[in-house]
């Protein structure tokens, strides 16, 4: 009864994060440079991911690979990480996915009332929050209701952990790597090409 209880849990909370990125979505993007700036930042971001995701996939399979053949593991251990690290990395998509989507629309929102921005700006963070809860209860569940009765449950629990933290720790590192190049890439061309002295406010803009 109670893994069913979790199974609802889990897709109240995916339910909650659509209203909450439905939300988002519906709000003005504002002017056309909000626009412009708005489409190179997701262009960036997306492409950013999808690298990031092409290494990782490839760390993954090795990893999976591996723990199928410690006698110690075997095969259930294995798929618990690799659908461990799917539930990761779909949470991690949805997520960038809406935050650069909403850059343009709290920047608008902001700029009519700090109050409406910072609403905007929480509820679109919050999307992400919903769908690594949801998303990891729901993983959890399926993981449940597909060993529960062949195998001990919480041998094959770290290796669902595993998988999702090892997702989330790429995501993490590389993201600040990518967030600070940009930011030299931006003091680089503001000082070189338009004479604009670091870390002054306009920069920092």
């Amino acid at each position: 009864m109670s893994i069913w209880i979790a199974l609802v849990v889990g897709l109240v909370g995916l339910a909650v994060a659509g209203l909450l990125a439905k939300f988002v979505l519906k709000q003005d993007e504002g002017t056309p440079k909000v626009r412009e700036i708005a489409a190179a930042i997701k262009e960036g971001a997306m492409a950013f991911i999808t690298r990031e995701y092409t290494v990782m996939a490839i760390f993954v399979a090795a990893v999976t690979i591996i723990l199928a053949f410690l006698p110690s593991l075997g095969w259930p251990v294995s798929v618990s990480f690799l659908f461990g690290a799917l539930c990761s990395g779909l949470a991690g998509f949805i997520g960038m996915s809406i935050a650069v989507r909403a850059n343009s629309r709290t920047t608008t929102a902001a700029s009519h009332s700090l109050n409406q921005g910072l609403k905007l700006s929480f509820r679109a963070g919050s999307v992400m929050g919903m769908c690594v809860v949801g998303i990891g209860i729901i993983g959890l569940s399926i993981m449940y209701f597909a060993f529960g009765s062949d195998v001990d449950f919480i041998k094959i629990l770290p290796g669902y952990g595993f998988g999702a933290s090892s997702v989330a720790i790429f995501a993490r590192v590389g993201g600040g790597i990518f967030t600070k190049a940009a930011d030299t890439g931006a003091d680089i061309v503001g000082k070189v090409e338009k004479g604009i002295p670091k870390m002054t406010p306009a920069m920092r803009q």
